[in-house]
């Protein structure tokens, strides 16, 4: 059965967009990172926020446009609680966190199914259903923006280390939730 894992790039200071979202600050920070590019064929779905799915794409109007810089290309699941009138082409909207993770579980098979979203990745958390966290750690301080994870008044959640990689451009921590 298919992993849960949330896969993400944030600043040292823990944010993972700038204010309004803004993904600009990630461009010049992705480059060759062997652990990343390693993730992509492990991947069997995505399972996307709103937010994430219609926001700003640092690669935007390149080759690399598209989640994992474009790398990605498989069943994606949109959670939302408002999909769109039209259908759009390989996007799978739902509107139910644990229907949504259903479809997407069994899209992926025996690979992981990759959350991109920190609303997505904090439901999963309350729920304890997300089994992993990969994150990237880049070499910025931003200062303001969207962060990571946030709980008003905190959560502690255990975590135990998978593995660890360098990369110049971000260096990866990955993580097991300990249930």
């Amino acid at each position: 059965m298919a992993k849960i894992l949330y896969s993400v790039t944030m600043s040292l200071d823990g944010f993972i967009a700038g204010p309004g979202g803004d993904m600009s600050w990630l461009t010049p920070r992705l480059g060759p990172n062997p652990a990343a590019e390693a993730l992509v064929d492990r991947i069997g779905a995505m399972l996307i926020g709103r937010r994430t799915f219609g926001g700003d794409d640092p690669n935007a109007g390149t080759e690399k446009e598209g989640a994992m810089e474009g790398a990605w290309h498989g069943p994606s699941f949109v959670l939302t609680h408002e999909p769109p009138a039209e259908p759009v082409p390989g996007i799978v909207f739902v509107t139910d966190l644990r229907a949504g993770l259903a479809a997407a579980r069994e899209a992926a098979g025996e690979k992981y199914v990759n959350v991109l979203g920190a609303e997505v990745a904090r439901q999963l958390l309350a729920a304890d259903l997300l089994d992993e966290i990969l994150v990237f750690v880049a070499p910025v301080l931003l200062g303001d923006g969207t962060r990571v994870f946030e709980h008003a008044g905190g959560t502690d959640i255990a975590l135990a280390r998978i593995s660890s990689s360098e990369a110049p451009s971000a260096n990866g921590l990955w993580y097991r939730v300990v249930r």
